[in-house]
This record gives structure tokens, C-alpha cells and sequence, in this order.
């Protein structure tokens, strides 16, 4: 069995970034929300493709209004009304004005709107201007939103639903996007039971949690997660499972198993499967230190803790990162949407050599914010959901004190 020495954080994140991305794929614009462009995209027409009114009122020819006021009203006869998605049938001449609904297009000879507030109707066909505007107000013009040609979104771009909008306005319906890894989540071991187990358990059974989470976060980052399988402490079932799975999925994530011990297999499975390699055993992180990452022909497996806390740091720390890089996106590592600066309430001991990932709540406190750990013992699964994110102490440092200023990586 080929053993490999513990790898920091750092070597860890060094070697995902350079991994490639999944191949591309088209997609119809519909199914495009939440997906990583593959190419940049211009415009190929301009956006408004014909000038446009931005407000209800009357299109005019904005010199024909000049010194209009409340006590002198300039007087223009109404020669026509636009009507929505029509070509307008009539030109704006000297002192003339056509009704206009917001977004209809300006009939010829006009370069201006004037608000129907600023007006008033004197008979069927005249109406009194009380304020001037200026040529190009309240109009769009053509490619004045987007002029043709422009660049709208640089390759990497992860669409959002707006994202979609903007596209959806410039007539592409269909965009190269990086395929989207497609993961399975096998949970090992003969203690684990389906989720779905009535209570109360045998004594020495666990309900399956960390597939569910697991999956989740995979779907949070764009992954497409296939099956969700459980396998007991058996060498042969999970070989079969793990040869199985990598021929139509891209990633296998096995929680569980991954630590030294007499019925742990997963390296020993991984070992033997074909054109395997293992790219290491074990990272310098605590908690989620016996992590794997391993390759079989063009699947990644990685084996991850069993206990639900450090299996969660393992998937902020690395895997959900790894699931971005796999979709052609550059994420920071830990994942996290957001973060907040704090200061530490207490001091927190570390061990030099590797990153300790603390849980913490944030508490609001007249100073600013505070960061409190999240302290537990090993295997509590209410560790998971009492913090509000984690803190990194370095590989380097031996703690931190009271009073220190740290970021925290938000979860929620």
C-alpha cells in the first residue's frame, strides 16, 4: 500500500488550482442560471435597437419647448399617439408633439420627451408645455444600454438570474458554460443507518447525516449531485461501489474511513482501483486531517472524516473550492460567501505545523463584533450548526490571543 507524507494546506490548495476545468457544453439560456461561462460574450446587436421613451408623456422637438414655464406654456399641437410595439405612423413636426407610453418608440422628427406632469391638455389636439427639456431627455438611444459589440460578460463569469435578463435582451439563447462536475456521496461504515430510520436506534446505530450536508454543499457550488449511497465496513462492496461510480460521475466523495484504523479501507479500495493514484493521505489541518485525494483514470475520489465537523471543514477548506476549479472558476479558498472582522473573546491554543479551523458564533457587543469558539467534543453533531463561521490560525502560529482582530468566514 503506497503511503504518502501529510501535505499542508497550502501544497493542497496549490495543487487544485492546477487542475483544469471539466469540458464545456452549450446551454439553453434557460437552464443557464447559476452556471460558469465558458467564453466571453458581446453584444451582436445594441441595446435599445431603437430609440425609446423612459417615461409617459409626449415626444417633442426639445427646441420647441425652450422657455417654457408656468406662466408662459409653450403650445403644441398633438398630431399622434404610439402605440406599444408599433412603428409610430406619424413624424413630429414645428411645434408639434405625439403622446407616447413609456418604453414606445420616438416617431421621426422628435429627440425628446416631455413628462405628462409637466403638461396639460388644452382640447383633443393641443396641449401646453410647462418646462423645457433638453434633446435626449427621458429617451433612450440606440445602444445607449449596450452599444453593439460590447463585452458583457468575461468567460468565468458565474451567471446570476439578472445575468440571464441582460442576455435574454440581446437575443442569446444559448451559451458555451463549463460542464458541472457531477458528484457522488458514498457514507461508509456498518454503524451508519439511512436517515429515514425510525427511532429510537439500536445502541452503537447513527443516522446518515453527512450526505445530506455533503450534497448539499456540492449543489451550493454548482456540482450536480448523482446518487447518495450507504456502504458498510466492507472491502469488497465499496471496491465494487467506488469501480461503479467513477464510470459516470466525476467526483466520489467518501465520508468516513479515511483514517488509520482496522476496518478503514477506503485507501487500501483506492489503491486498487484502475490507473489509480493517490495524491495524498492526510493534510495538515485540524480538524479533517486523514483526508484523501486520489485519481482512477478520470474521476477524483476524495476521502473525507466521518465525523460531521471535521467533514464539514474539509468541505469549506478544500472540496467545495475544488468543485469550482472543476467548473472554470477561480474561488477563494476557504469557500465562504462572505466574511466579517471580529475580535477573538478568548485566547484559542494551536499547534505549530498545522491550519486549526475554530467554529465561532459572532456576538454583537458595544465594541463591534466578537468571535466566540464554538468549543465541543469530538463527533457532536450540534457542532455544526451552532457556529456562525470559522476562523483560521496559521501553521505557524501557536494560538491566538484575547483581544486578537480575525476574519471570520461566514457559513451563514
Amino acid at each position: 500500500m503506497e503511503f504518502l507524507k501529510v501535505l499542508s494546506v497550502k501544497e493542497v490548495i496549490e495543487l487544485i488550482k492546477g487542475f483544469h476545468p471539466l469540458g464545456t457544453e452549450i446551454v439553453t439560456l434557460d437552464m443557464a442560471c447559476g452556471r460558469i461561462l465558458a467564453e466571453t460574450v458581446r453584444a451582436q446587436e445594441p441595446v435599445p435597437h431603437f430609440r425609446r421613451a423612459t417615461m409617459d408623456g409626449y415626444a417633442v422637438r426639445a427646441k420647441d419647448t425652450f422657455g417654457a414655464s408656468e406662466s408662459l406654456p409653450a403650445i403644441l399641437e398633438v398630431v399622434g399617439s404610439v402605440e406599444m410595439g408599433k412603428i409610430p405612423s406619424f413624424t413630429v413636426g414645428p411645434n408639434q408633439a405625439g403622446a407616447i407610453p413609456t418604453g414606445g418608440a420616438l416617431p421621426e422628427g422628435s429627440d425628446a420627451v416631455v413628462m405628462v406632469e409637466h403638461t396639460e391638455r388644452i382640447d383633443e389636439s393641443t396641449i401646453e408645455v410647462y418646462r423645457p427639456v433638453a434633446p435626449g431627455e427621458h429617451v433612450l438611444s440606440v445602444g445607449e444600454d449596450i452599444p453593439e459589440g460590447a463585452e458583457i460578460f468575461k468567460a468565468g463569469r458565474l451567471l446570476k438570474p439578472q445575468d440571464i435578463g441582460v442576455l435574454a435582451a440581446l437575443g442569446i439563447y444559448e451559451l458555451k458554460a463549463y460542464r458541472k462536475p457531477k458528484v457522488a456521496v458514498i457514507s461508509t461504515g456498518d454503524e451508519i443507518v439511512p436517515y429515514t430510520t425510525k427511532g429510537p436506534l439500536p445502541v452503537g446505530l447513527i443516522r446518515d447525516t453527512n450526505s445530506l450536508f455533503i450534497a448539499g454543499l456540492c449543489e451550493e457550488v454548482g456540482a450536480e449531485v448523482g446518487v447518495k449511497i450507504l456502504v458498510g465496513d466492507d472491502k469488497k462492496r465499496l471496491r465494487d461501489a467506488c469501480h461503479e461510480l467513477a464510470e459516470n460521475h466525476d467526483v466520489v466523495l467518501l465520508s468516513g474511513g479515511s483514517s488509520v484504523g482496522i476496518r478503514d479501507f477506503t485507501l487500501e479500495v483506492l489503491n486498487e482501483l484502475p490507473q489509480s493514484r493517490i495524491l495524498f493521505h492526510g493534510v495538515a489541518i485540524k480538524p479533517g486531517k486523514p483526508t484523501i485525494l486520489a485519481t482512477s483514470g478520470n474521476t477524483y475520489f476524495w476521502g473525507l472524516p466521518g465525523q460531521p465537523a471535521s467533514a464539514l471543514t474539509v468541505m469549506f477548506a478544500l472540496v467545495c473550492p475544488f468543485l469550482q476549479v472543476m467548473q472554470g472558476t477561480f474561488p477563494n479558498f476557504p469557500y465562504s460567501k462572505k466574511t466579517a472582522e471580529a475580535v477573538l473573546s478568548v485566547r484559542v491554543p494551536s499547534v505549530h505545523g498545522r491550519e486549526d479551523y475554530v467554529p465561532v458564533q459572532l456576538i454583537n457587543s458595544e465594541n463591534g463584533w466578537m468571535a466566540h469558539p464554538v468549543f465541543g467534543k469530538s463527533g457532536m453533531v450540534s457542532l455544526i450548526t451552532k457556529a456562525d463561521g470559522f476562523i483560521i490560525i496559521g501553521e505557524h502560529d501557536e494560538g491566538l490571543d484575547e483581544g486578537s482582530p480575525v476574519t471570520v468566514y461566514l457559513v451563514r
